[in-house]
C-alpha cells in the first residue's frame, strides 16, 4: 500500500475515531485531540489527567468499535523484549520457568490481538523483541521502525520499535546530535535506562515523549494527510 492510499478510507474533512491503548499519561490522546479528532485512551488504570475521554479497561474489549486508527503505546512487554529474555531460562526469585513462558504466551496473544484488530491503521509500540517472541508473532508482522526521542527534540535515549500497518514510518521533526558515549551528557540522556528502582519506575520508563506524540499526530492525522493529498 502506498503512502497516498494510507487512511484513504475516510473523508479528510472530518474528525476521526482514534483509540490510544495502554496509555495513562494522556500524552498521545491529547496530541491527536489537539488536531480535532474524536480520540479516546484506554488502560487498566485511570488516566493521570483525569480526562473523561479515558476508558478504564482492557483495550481488547474495545477493538471492534469502529475506530479509524489504533495506537497501542506500551502493551505488556516484559517477556517480549530483549531486556527480559534472561528470565525465560533463569526465572526471578519466586517465579518458575513455566510461569515465565506462560507470561510470554500471554504477551504474544495480547500483541497479536491488537495487531489483528479490525482497524485500517494500526501502530503497536514495543521494545526490540527477542527471537522467542518474534517466532510466535503473526506471520505478516513487519520489521519495526526503530525511533529515538532525540529524533523529536528530546535529549534522551530510548530505542523503541513501532510496528506499523496502514501507516507510513515516522519522519524526524527536530533531530538532535547525540552526545558521545562516556560523557556526562550521554549519562543524562540515558536517564530512562539509568532510572533507579522505585514504585513509579515503570511509569517513568513507559511515558511517551511529547515531541514523539506530536509527530504521530501531525504525520498520521487523516486530516493532515488529506490536505497533503489535495496539494499534490
Amino acid at each position: 500500500m502506498g503512502d497516498l492510499d494510507m487512511l484513504s478510507h475516510v473523508d479528510p474533512g472530518r474528525a476521526y475515531r482514534i483509540l490510544v491503548g495502554c496509555e495513562t499519561s494522556g500524552v498521545v490522546r491529547r496530541a491527536f485531540a489537539a488536531r480535532g479528532h474524536d480520540v479516546w485512551s484506554v488502560d487498566l488504570l485511570p488516566a493521570e489527567d483525569r480526562s473523561n475521554r479515558h476508558i478504564i479497561g482492557d483495550v481488547r474489549d474495545h477493538l471492534n468499535e469502529g475506530w479509524d486508527l489504533l495506537a497501542v503505546m506500551h502493551p505488556p512487554c516484559t517477556r517480549l523484549c530483549n531486556s527480559g529474555v534472561r528470565w525465560l531460562s533463569t526465572p526471578p526469585p519466586g517465579r518458575t520457568r513455566d510461569e515465565m513462558w506462560r507470561d510470554l504466551a500471554e504477551g504474544v496473544a495480547f500483541f497479536s490481538s491488537c495487531w489483528n484488530a479490525p482497524v485500517p491503521a494500526v501502530c503497536v509500540e514495543n521494545p526490540i523483541m527477542h527471537r522467542h517472541a518474534r517466532e510466535r508473532m503473526p506471520r505478516d508482522l513487519p520489521r519495526p521502525q526503530i525511533v529515538q526521542p532525540w529524533w523529536f527534540g528530546h535529549e534522551a535515549f530510548k530505542a523503541t520499535g513501532l510496528y506499523l500497518r496502514g501507516l507510513p514510518p515516522l519522519m524526524p521533526t527536530s533531530c538532535m546530535e547525540p552526545p558521545k558515549s562516556g560523557t556526562a551528557d550521554h549519562k543524562r540522556w540515558s536517564a530512562v535506562h539509568r532510572a533507579p528502582p522505585s514504585p513509579d519506575r515503570w511509569r517513568f520508563r513507559s511515558r511517551t515523549f511529547t515531541g514523539f506524540a506530536a509527530a504521530m499526530a501531525e504525520q498520521w492525522s487523516p486530516m493532515a494527510r488529506g490536505r497533503m493529498g489535495a496539494a499534490e
